[in-house]
């Protein structure tokens, strides 16, 4: 008797638990982006979740909550509930650097999230105003040679992944500049086409645009080799600089704890989104490369991104502006 009542239990919770992840979700989601509208998170986010709400049958809000690279919404998502109607898709910064370079960061990526999945991956793009006088890296070595410490270097916020390859890129090729931190890629991106800064290494997808419309001149890519989405653009080695391979990315998280079967169910929605062909063709055209991946994934992956980003803080002496 004693056998059959835990059996009986046993098959409740598990019925239980298939009803819960079928009626899921049965209210709106939403989908904090910790940085301002206009840059990739935000891009990202939007992108994916137009496609994760046609598929849920449910409304994703998207709510950007920008500031202190991103902390400042990574702290809201990990003190909110883990029931799988909060959400987080931000970048490498919130994710792998905040936690190298602040040290009373108030969240813990790997304890305090669950992770669902890198989404796209991109590399930055060397970019300047139109009117600044360069127009390729080697011009632009010159020029910071001539005029040290007079060129600003703009960036999505102190630490962020272009602050970092600005860094980089002045150890690698003996140069200095002036950084320019702002609250996110979007407030960044107007500054640079305003001509309000010379000089930023941005995500390539969320200027693609403003590079085919000659808004901004493109000197260069941080990936190892050249980006389909444009062709005729040189990698940093092409041009002369070596070890200068860096990509930013965007992924999705939720507070930690979510119930196992929303977490596997929100996992799959979010690959799926993210691979739906009209969807993956979208964001290939503005220069993301589409990763989709699992949750375990992500965790490893994570993983080496801390301890890398770290080593090249350390080393460079960088700390919060």
């Amino acid at each position: 008797m004693h056998s059959m009542k835990v059996l009986a239990l046993l098959l409740a919770a598990a019925f239980a638990t298939q009803a819960r992840a079928a009626s899921y979700p049965e209210r709106n989601i939403t989908v904090i982006v910790p940085f301002p509208a206009g840059g990739a998170s935000d891009i990202t986010a939007r992108t994916v979740s137009h496609k994760l709400s046609e598929n849920l049958k449910q409304t994703v809000i998207i709510d950007n909550r920008g500031g202190a690279n991103g902390a400042i919404g990574a702290t809201f998502v990990k003190g909110a509930p883990a029931d799988g109607y909060t959400l987080m898709i931000a970048s490498i910064g919130v994710y792998a650097i905040n936690p190298a370079l602040f040290k009373d960061l108030k969240y813990d990526p790997l304890k305090d999230f669950d992770l669902l999945s890198v989404h796209v991956r991109t590399p930055n793009v060397l970019v300047t105003s139109t009117d600044f006088p360069v127009n390729n890296v080697a011009e632009l070595i010159d020029y910071l040679k001539k005029n040290p410490q007079k060129v600003t270097f703009a960036s999505s916020g102190s630490g962020s992944s272009d602050h970092l390859t600005a860094a980089l890129f002045w150890q690698k090729t003996g140069t200095t500049g002036i950084h320019v931190p702002y609250r996110g890629g979007g407030p960044t991106i107007n500054d640079l086409v305003a001509g309000h800064a010379n000089v930023s290494f941005q995500n390539l997808g969320s200027v693609a645009q403003h590079i085919r419309g000659g808004k901004l001149k493109a000197l260069a890519i941080t990936s190892d080799k050249r980006a389909a989405a444009m062709p005729d653009l040189p990698t940093m080695r092409d041009a002369g600089v070596s070890d200068l391979e860096v990509y930013s990315w965007q992924a999705a998280s939720a507070p930690k704890g979510l119930p196992s079967d929303i977490r596997s169910k929100l996992e799959a929605e979010l690959v799926a989104a993210a691979n739906a062909p009209d969807v993956k063709s979208k964001l290939e055209d503005i220069g993301f490369e589409v990763v989709a991946s699992s949750g375990a994934q992500f965790t490893d992956f994570l993983t080496k991104e801390i301890a890398r980003w770290r080593n090249v803080i350390e080393i460079g002496k960088i700390t919060p502006e």
